[in-house]
C-alpha cells in the first residue's frame, strides 16, 4: 500500500474526527514521529511489570521529543496516589491513565485529566462510569489480569458502540492498521489507542506500521456516518 503520509509527515493540514493516542512509547524517535503524523497523545507506561515500562529518566528523554500541544499520558496500575501525582507534576503529564483497581474517589487527587481503563463488561457496574465525562474519560480495553493492557486482544465492538453513544470513549484493544478503520466505523469513538498493533517488539514501534495506522484512521470520517 502506498502511504499518503511520507517523509515530511506534517499533520497540521489534516482535518480529523477521531483522535489518536500512540501508547507504550519508549523511544524519542517514536514519539517524534507519532506527533508528526498527527497523534493527539503519546502514552508512556510507568507500571514496572509492563514490557513497555519506562524509567523516569527514559520518560524525560521521550518527553523532550514531544512538541507543544501534543498531550502526554502516563499509564499506571494500582500505584500509590502520591506516586502518580508526583510523576504527573514532575513530568508535566497532560493526563494519567489508570489500569488497575483504583478507588474512584482518587480522581480528586490528580492534578490533570484522568483516563480510566475498563472492559466493556465492567462498564455497566463500575463507579468510574458514573463520573462525568468532563472529568474522567473512559478507555475501553481488553484488560488482562496479568498484562493490564497491551494484549493485542480486541473488545466487543458492538458493546463498545453502545457505550460510545452515551459518552465519549477511547477505544483500545487489538487495534492495528488492518482493522482500525472498521473499528471506527462500528464504534465511532472519540479516540483510538494503539500500542502492540504498530510494534516490531514491545516498546519498539515500526514506523511503516505507524504510518499505515494513521492512514487507515484518516481514511474514515465518523462524522459522515453520524449524519
Amino acid at each position: 500500500m502506498t502511504s499518503r503520509v511520507r517523509p515530511d509527515d506534517i499533520s497540521g493540514s489534516r482535518i480529523r474526527d477521531t483522535s489518536i493516542k500512540m501508547c507504550g512509547v519508549t523511544r524519542p524517535e517514536d514519539a517524534a514521529l507519532a506527533a508528526a503524523l498527527g497523534a493527539a497523545a503519546i502514552g508512556l507506561v510507568f507500571w514496572p511489570r509492563s514490557p513497555r515500562a519506562v524509567t523516569t529518566a527514559q520518560a524525560r528523554r521521550v518527553l523532550e521529543a514531544v512538541p507543544p500541544f501534543t498531550t502526554t499520558v502516563g499509564v499506571f496500575v494500582d500505584q500509590p496516589v502520591e506516586e502518580v501525582v508526583w510523576m504527573a507534576v514532575s513530568l508535566g503529564l497532560g493526563a494519567v491513565q489508570l489500569h488497575g483497581d483504583e478507588a474512584v474517589d482518587d480522581v480528586h487527587a490528580f492534578p490533570c485529566r484522568v483516563i480510566k481503563a475498563l472492559t466493556v463488561s465492567d462498564y455497566a457496574t463500575s463507579e468510574w462510569a458514573s463520573r462525568p465525562a468532563e472529568r474522567v474519560t473512559i478507555l475501553l480495553d481488553a484488560i488482562d489480569a496479568v498484562q493490564r493492557g497491551g494484549t493485542g486482544q480486541t473488545v466487543d465492538w458492538s458493546a463498545a458502540a453502545a457505550i460510545a453513544r452515551r459518552r465519549p470513549v477511547i477505544l483500545s484493544g487489538g487495534l492495528r492498521p488492518e482493522n482500525v478503520a472498521e473499528a471506527i466505523r462500528t464504534v465511532q469513538p472519540y479516540a483510538v489507542d494503539v500500542a502492540s498493533g504498530v510494534e516490531r517488539e514491545p516498546g519498539v514501534k515500526d514506523h511503516d506500521r505507524m504510518r499505515a495506522f494513521m492512514d487507515a484512521v484518516w481514511s474514515v470520517n465518523p462524522g459522515v456516518a453520524k449524519g
